[in-house]
């Protein structure tokens, strides 16, 4: 049982850990927040099923398609809707609000495409378990974990080694500096917000497989990450990670030796904890100061 509530901790951190990574990669780069990362799983969920199971491409296939679209989606709500609201002096707070009416509108409309009853995705691999240090898992769930964990080191690498991840990083530190050195902040704004809906989205089509879509899907899970990403340090990446990973931990050991009707108050009751006690995360994220 053990070996199997640690996979199942590893694999719901990571997914809480990809959609943290957007919620930080966002703040940290214009000290905005967005509540739209679980609809976007909700989205490429759907895409992953539409393009999979209803189309009958390879699922690599249909994998590398969602994250495509799910990034030029995220370039495009950036450029016409949040970089818009910001050229006309919007505050923060008409961000957020933003983001929160496109999070009621992404499920409504994969309502009218898809429909409202939850869709099962054919399984990725043609074994249905797999044995594992004495346990049997489900190899999509495995899929899922190595997924997220190759996605959060490719994400640190490309931010603290690439030369365009520097300049991302430069542009958040001190924008009108990195302005002045050439650096388009607004293009690296605007791919900041691509790469978190891309992330989401890739691990929403990933997930299908494993619980199903629906249009709800993304709502728990999208607090979830937001609330890990707020316990790690809002805005740090590691943190994120760390965060994410902890609540993930948490919530399966509770639900596996204690019950599950209350894994998700023992969630939400250590966000609390830890806003109270430590009001920047674990790991003393930076505040920005608000509008």
């Amino acid at each position: 049982m053990i070996v199997n509530l640690i996979i199942g901790s590893l694999m719901i951190g990571s997914v809480y850990g990809m959609l943290a990574l957007g919620y930080s990669l966002i703040y940290s780069a214009s000290g905005l927040m967005t509540f739209t990362q679980g609809q976007l799983l909700m989205l490429g969920a759907f895409l992953g099923l539409q393009f999979y199971k209803i189309m009958g491409m390879p699922f690599v296939v249909a994998f590398l398609l969602t994250v495509v679209i799910m990034f030029i989606l995220g370039l495009v709500l950036e450029k016409f809707l949040i970089r818009v609201l910001l050229n006309k002096g919007a505050t923060s707070i008409y961000i957020v609000l933003s983001t929160i009416a496109i999070s009621i509108i992404l499920p409504n409309l994969a309502q009218a495409l898809w429909g409202s009853q939850t869709q099962q995705m054919p399984s990725i691999f043609s074994t249905t378990t797999i044995e594992l240090f004495g346990a049997h898992v489900q190899p999509e769930s495995i899929l899922v974990m190595v997924v997220g964990f190759a996605a959060m080191i490719f994400l640190h690498l490309f931010m603290t080694k690439s030369r365009f991840g520097i300049s991302m990083r430069a542009a958040a530190m001190d924008p009108l500096a990195a302005s002045s050195l050439g650096i388009n902040v607004s293009m690296t704004t605007g791919l900041t917000w691509a790469i978190a809906a891309a992330l989401a989205g890739g691990i929403g089509a990933l997930m299908g497989p494993v619980y199903g879509v629906s249009t709800t899907m993304g709502d728990i899970i999208g607090n979830k990450g937001f609330a890990g990403a707020v316990i790690g340090g809002y805005g740090n990446m590691y943190g994120a990670i760390v965060g994410s990973l902890l609540l993930g931990f948490i919530e399966t050991f509770v639900a596996g030796y204690l019950t599950t009707t209350y894994k998700d108050f023992v969630s939400f009751f250590l966000l609390i904890i830890v806003m109270i006690f430590l009001p920047r995360g674990l790991f003393k994220a930076k505040v920005y100061d608000s509008d």
